[in-house]
């Protein structure tokens, strides 16, 4: 078959469509493996050599493959195979079946064969994943992506159309799940001299928006803290959210501080905090007012405490590593 532009269209629709549906076989049938057994298995070495092995079999005019759930099955559960060298032993006794008896084998009856697959589909389901006690516990996406998954297969016919929307499908439901995670505590002082707003959850595309929504910029007083110590930045989108906090309170001629921020937060936070708006953000009138954090050894904040003093009032952080607590003077 010569090496063509229309060789690789007529061969790259089947290679995508075999790729995703194989290296989900395979992780499937690692994972179900790893319980079986009581082991762990590298899966991220287990696709590479799959990857690499496909690719040079293809070099010699073989066909690609994938591990196989059913005779996985057979190997495991029924002939109580443990080492890996029965996989090989396995492959070993296919091949001289083929080659050596492959006449005898082309007389047995396909019905005989069809038997077998069907008994070994019928042990290799998971029966109680559908039973009725266990529906009813599950939640409403997770039924969602099973449903759809099966709608999908059964209407084209093709597994890997299904496994590529079923898989689109739990990242939406997961997406949707997690975005609504993400809350805001105010905690202010007696004097109602400074606010400290604790943000917990994931910071994403999909929370950005609501966590906007979540801060009372009229009625806050002209400190602000945001303590991000139990949260996470994951992309640009919570860094631009962050922005228009940021701005927002400035525009009031409020001062706001970030504080708590993990590594990759700090990283990409300070990477990209005004770089994504044409204009430059607005800085604050009096930046000398802002709160000045005195750092202490340990972990991320997990609880706070405002307290009012003589000279101004102090905003007591309580790391959950550290033996000491972190404390942010605000003077008058």
């Amino acid at each position: 078959m010569p090496f063509t532009l229309d060789t690789l269209t007529t061969i790259a629709p089947c290679a995508f469509a075999m790729a995703p549906v194989g290296l989900m076989e395979s992780l499937m049938t690692a994972k179900l493996v790893d319980e079986i057994t009581d082991t762990r298995s590298s899966k991220t070495r287990e696709s590479i050599g799959q990857g690499i092995a496909n690719i040079v079999t293809g070099f010699f005019g073989g066909v690609g493959g994938c591990a196989m759930i059913g005779q996985t099955m057979i190997n495991v559960r029924v002939s109580g195979a443990r080492a890996r060298f029965s996989t090989f032993l396995a492959g070993s006794f296919l091949m001289v079946l083929c080659i050596v008896f492959g006449p005898a084998v082309s007389d047995i009856p396909i019905g005989a064969l069809v038997a077998v697959m069907v008994m070994v589909s019928f042990v290799t389901f998971d029966w109680h994943s559908i039973a009725p006690k266990t529906l009813k516990r599950m939640p409403a996406g997770e039924l969602t992506v099973m449903a759809i998954n099966v709608a999908v297969v059964v209407a084209t016919h093709n597994l890997a159309i299904g496994v590529v929307v079923g898989s689109i499908t739990a990242m939406v439901v997961f997406a949707n799940r997690v975005a609504h995670l993400a809350q805001v505590t105010a905690v202010t002082d007696p004097a109602h001299a400074i606010v400290v707003h604790r943000v917990t959850g994931e910071l994403f595309f999909a929370s950005s928006n609501d966590l906007v929504g979540q801060f009372d910029y009229t009625t806050d007083p002209d400190k602000v803290v945001i303590d991000l110590s139990a949260a996470h930045i994951w992309d640009a989108s919570s860094v631009a959210a962050l922005d228009a906090i940021e701005t927002k309170y400035t525009q009031r001629g409020k001062t706001v501080q970030i504080t708590g921020l993990n590594g990759p937060s700090a990283y990409l936070h300070g990477k990209l905090s005004g770089e994504l708006t044409p204009s430059r953000r607005p800085q604050p009138s009096h930046p000398e007012r802002l709160p000045r954090q005195h750092s202490s050894p340990g972990g991320h904040c997990s609880a706070m405490a405002i307290r009012t003093t003589s000279s101004g009032c102090e905003v007591i952080l309580f790391p959950c590593r550290a033996k000491r607590v972190v404390i942010v003077n605000s003077s008058p």
